[in-house]
């Protein structure tokens, strides 16, 4: 800000052209893009697809590239995909996800934490991928752990060690939802709960897992809502990115002559 007032003292910056990059948000009429969301959370404001037309997305869309953001748009399914890929072939779409997305900048910077997207059933997958797949587009490493539901336990057990080794993790579950109870009895780490809406009848389309998921008797559970997979991923990341600084000025004071 102090830059640009500088600029009109100077003359080399118009009223007009200073009022446009000190603009917090961009009115379309129908949208209102904030493009001051990467200076107060770290990350661009992102782009849900479901109920918005081809020509909604696209103009928001354009808008965020425009400032030279990455552009994220989740809940997105393959028709509308590839309307916008008709315009856009530099977006790449994941169907399973149903994340569309581009980077701005393809250089990342890599760091040694990860954190753990573990499944229940092949049947979660869409809700786990758009976790996972949000967690990377974010900035963080993930591993993934698919499959490993209570039904089968010795499956989870035989991954345990390499889930304990993430900065966090995401545990994703329909039916009954007691996959994130059994990994918060595992981990010292945060654990970010996703109930699926995949179940039988009495399943609730999601009620039966969600109700679980909050009335575990494990410690350190979060829960967000069902099917939300992209909410579990962003408070994931952001853990994550908390912890990767804290280890770095840990590493600082153990050793203050290394690179780090």
């Amino acid at each position: 800000m102090e830059e640009i007032l500088r600029r009109v003292q100077e003359g080399t910056l118009s009223v007009e052209e200073a009022k446009q990059k000190l603009a917090t948000y961009e009115d379309l009429g129908y949208a209102k893009v904030d493009h001051h969301r990467k200076k107060r959370q770290g990350f661009p404001e992102i782009i849900y697809g479901e109920g918005k037309t081809v020509e909604h997305i696209i103009s928001i869309m354009e808008a965020i590239q425009a400032k030279n953001n990455d552009v994220l748009i989740t809940r997105i399914n393959k028709r509308k995909a590839n309307e916008i890929l008709k315009f856009h072939p530099e977006l790449t779409y994941q169907e399973i996800a149903r994340i569309l997305y581009w980077k701005a900048d393809t250089i990342r910077q890599k760091h040694a934490g990860y954190i753990a997207v573990v499944c229940a059933g092949t049947s979660d997958l869409p809700v786990a991928e758009e976790a996972a797949v949000t967690a990377e587009l974010l900035g963080s490493n993930v591993r993934r752990f698919y499959d490993v539901g209570v039904a089968g336990i010795h499956r989870l057990l035989d991954q345990a060690k390499e889930i304990q080794e993430a900065t966090t993790s995401i545990v994703v579950a329909g039916m009954e939802g007691a996959l994130p109870s059994v990994v918060g009895g595992l981990v010292s780490h945060p654990v970010i709960a996703v109930p699926t809406s995949v179940g039988y009848g009495a399943n609730f389309q999601g009620l039966s897992a969600l109700l679980t998921m909050l009335n575990s008797c494990a410690s350190g559970i979060s829960v967000v809502n069902i099917d939300n997979g992209f909410g579990g991923a962003y408070s994931a990341v952001l853990i994550d990115s908390l912890s990767q600084t804290h280890n770095k000025e840990v590493n600082y004071f153990v050793n203050p002559t290394s690179s780090e």
